[in-house]
């Protein structure tokens, strides 16, 4: 039996959207990487972009467990000589929640051309309205 390989035109791409209120980061993360991916379908090849569009919706509301609101940090080095910055997700929620929620979902691409293509197709909104009604897109429970 042979391999398949997804040729370009037989790839569909489907809207999700995801509801992340009340529901901890790591697993939203995980269900938006998955159908980023593709691995939810059976004609998935991890060398093929193959993945659906994923709108998540209340990023705002999104939950970090444990102590992680407080003791996790984000870094990010400016450029200049001592100059790592580094911010409390605390703050990062409360200033930019849909940033954690991106970040989340990226680490969890592949980290080459493959995974900043899956990642352009993420769309995280930190209320409950979005702007991609005209894709008509189904909710995906998790």
């Amino acid at each position: 039996m042979s391999t398949y390989m997804p040729k370009a035109g037989d790839i569909t791409r489907n809207w999700y959207v995801l509801d992340a209120a009340g529901k901890p980061l790591g697993k939203v993360a995980v269900e938006a990487a998955t159908l980023l991916r593709g691995k939810h379908k059976p004609t998935f090849a991890p060398h093929a972009d193959c993945g659906d569009n994923v709108i998540i919706i209340n990023a705002e509301k999104v939950v970090l467990t444990g102590k992680k609101l407080d003791q996790k940090m984000y870094y990010h080095f400016t450029g200049y000589i001592g100059n790592l910055k580094e911010v409390n997700y605390k703050t990062l929620m409360k200033t930019k929640p849909c940033f954690v929620v991106e970040k989340a979902v990226k680490g969890m691409l592949p980290s080459n051309s493959l995974g900043r293509t899956q990642a352009g197709r993420l769309h995280v909104y930190a209320g409950d309205e979005h702007k991609h009604a005209a894709q008509k897109p189904e909710t995906r429970e998790f």
